[in-house]
C-alpha cells in the first residue's frame, strides 16, 4: 500500500482520537462544563470565527479567487438548511430545540470531513507538506470536540447520545473524509479543494457568528468576553503552527 496513505490515515485517526479526548474531558466534567456554558460559546465562537478569517478565508482564496462566492454560499446553505430543519423535521416531531445545537454540530462535521480531504490532498504532495498541514489542523481538533458536546447538550440531547454524536460528526468524518477522498485524490486540483475549503468557512463562520455568540449574550456572564478573546488566541496560535 502506498506510504502517503498510511500517513494521511494515521494523521487523521489522530485528529479523531484528539476530538475524542476533548469530547471525553468536558463529558467527564458535564456538570462544571454545563454551569458555564456561556463561557464555552464565547470561546468557541472565537475559535470557530477566528479560525476562519485567520486560516480558512486565506488559504482557500490562495487556491481559488473565486472562493469568496462558495464561502457566501456556505453561509447561507447553514442557513437556509437551518431554517428547513427548524421548521419542517424538528416542530414537526416536537423537538424544535434539537436544531440549536444538531445544525451548528452538523456545520462542524462537514468541516471535519473537508479536513480529511486536506490530509489526502498535502500527504499526496509529499510528507513535509502533510506533516505540516497536520500540525495546525490537529492542533484546533480538542477544542472542536468540546465545542461539538457542549452545543448538543445546549441543544437538548442527553450526555451519552450528545458524546456519541459529536464524535461521529467531529470526530469520526475525519477519517472517513480521507478514506472517501484518497482514491480521487490526484484529479482534485487546489483550486477545486479551495472552493470546498470557501464552503466549510462558510458554514463555520454561520456556527459561530449566528449561533454561540447570540447564545452567549443571552447568558451575559463576567468574564464572557476572556473567553471569546481566549478562544480567538486558541486559533490564532493554531494558525501560526500551521505555518
Amino acid at each position: 500500500m502506498d506510504p502517503h496513505f498510511w500517513n494521511a490515515l494515521v494523521a487523521s485517526l489522530i485528529a479523531a482520537t484528539v476530538t475524542a479526548a476533548g469530547i471525553a474531558v468536558v463529558y467527564r466534567f458535564d456538570r462544571w462544563c454545563t454551569e458555564r456554558t456561556a463561557y464555552f460559546s464565547c470561546f468557541a465562537a472565537g475559535v470557530l470565527i477566528a479560525v476562519s478569517f485567520l486560516h480558512i478565508v486565506p488559504e482557500s482564496l490562495e487556491m481559488n479567487h473565486d472562493a469568496a462566492f462558495y464561502l457566501l454560499g456556505g453561509y447561507f446553505f447553514m442557513f437556509i438548511f437551518n431554517r428547513f430543519v427548524s421548521s419542517y423535521v424538528c416542530n414537526t416531531h416536537g423537538h424544535a430545540h434539537y436544531a440549536l445545537g444538531l445544525i451548528p454540530a452538523l456545520g462542524i462535521g462537514f468541516h471535519s470531513f473537508i479536513d480529511g480531504i486536506i490530509y489526502s490532498i498535502t500527504f499526496t504532495a509529499s510528507t513535509f507538506t502533510g506533516a505540516l498541514a497536520s500540525v495546525g489542523m490537529i492542533f484546533h481538533e480538542f477544542p472542536e470536540g468540546v465545542v461539538t458536546y457542549m452545543l448538543l447538550i445546549k441543544g437538548g440531547f442527553s450526555r451519552g447520545p450528545a458524546a456519541a454524536v459529536a464524535f461521529l460528526v467531529a470526530g469520526l468524518s475525519t477519517p472517513i473524509g480521507m478514506l472517501v477522498s484518497y482514491p480521487f485524490v490526484s484529479p482534485v486540483t487546489y483550486p477545486t479543494l479551495g472552493l470546498l475549503m470557501g464552503i466549510s468557512a462558510g458554514t463555520l463562520i454561520y456556527v459561530g457568528a449566528t449561533h454561540l455568540l447570540p447564545e452567549a449574550e443571552r447568558e451575559p456572564k463576567k468574564y464572557s468576553l476572556i473567553a471569546l478573546g481566549a478562544g480567538i488566541c486558541v486559533a490564532a496560535i493554531s494558525t501560526i503552527a500551521g505555518h
